[in-house]
């Protein structure tokens, strides 16, 4: 497959007090994503068209097609004129558990539910994350959003896309990936920290968007016990992190942040190394 084309740069016309003024704007590109395990469409996501295996792999863990990457026997990328084909061939046991509970959805950027056929999948059983484990000081967590920032080379060009990041216990960023939708996003940075064999409860998601139901979802079940946004969570969302023992802050920019959840896993005040 050939590298994909990220952005496209388009003239416009901008209006300003002083008049009009030509200009150029690089507007980033989305493309259909047929998530295809055993040969039947399992889904479809509008998606940035990079890392693709990095999201469907994360999709398929995070919405329970496959429990681990041991489940996949094979798997594929193909481009069509129409967009881009994401094929897993799943271990027999595997295959079976997919056949008994296959959906179909479109989703668009803005939604990571769209197409589910039942409430109870909407709002589906999470399990609960273990309590302790890597606890972080006040000064990485009110960093995260600032350091992610300066990872974010798609959005530099379009200001059209999120980001998703993995902190490590020091404050850095380990891993990040960019998507027009949020939930792809995550789902593309918890697929490639599966693939680079890094164990999601050693740090922290930052998330450059809103906190909903699906991303509170998609972090419990990566097995990530810290989740960082720079905006607000729904109501909903905070009760879920709540029973799911998930670390929930919000509003974390400009150097300070809101503790939502399970603050015993963050540090507050001055940190001291061991």
């Amino acid at each position: 497959m050939n590298a994909p084309r990220l952005t496209y740069s388009v003239p416009g016309v901008n209006v300003r007090h002083d008049g009009l003024h030509d200009i150029r704007r690089s507007l980033p590109e989305e493309t259909p994503v047929a998530l295809v395990f055993d040969g039947t469409t399992a889904a479809v996501m509008m998606a940035s068209p990079d890392n693709i295996q990095d999201f469907a792999m994360g999709f398929a863990l995070t919405e329970g097609f496959i429990s681990g990457l041991a489940d996949v026997t094979d798997f594929e990328i193909v481009a069509h004129e129409l967009g881009i084909e994401a094929r897993f061939w799943l271990a027999s046991e595997q295959a079976e558990a997919v056949r008994r509970r296959r959906r179909s959805m479109l989703g668009p950027v803005g939604c990571g539910l769209c197409g589910i056929d039942s409430l109870e999948q909407a709002i589906r059983p999470l399990p609960v994350l273990p309590a302790g484990g890597t606890r972080l000081c006040q000064a990485a967590i009110a960093g995260a959003s600032e350091a992610l920032r300066a990872h974010q080379p798609l959005h530099d060009q379009t200001r059209a896309v999120h980001a998703a990041g993995f902190v490590g216990p020091e404050g850095d960023i380990v891993l990040m990936r960019e998507d027009v939708g949020r939930h792809n996003a995550l789902d593309k940075l918890i697929g490639a920290l599966s693939r680079g064999g890094i164990d999601p409860a050693s740090g922290a998601i930052v998330l450059t968007s809103r906190v909903s139901v699906e991303m509170v979802q998609k972090t419990v079940i990566a097995g990530c016990p810290v989740l960082i946004a720079v905006s607000a969570p729904t109501a909903h969302a905070l009760r879920l992190a709540e029973g799911a023992g998930l670390t929930l802050v919000a509003f974390a920019r400009g150097g300070s942040f809101d503790i939502y959840a399970h603050p015993e896993r963050i540090q507050t005040g001055a940190c001291h190394a061991a």
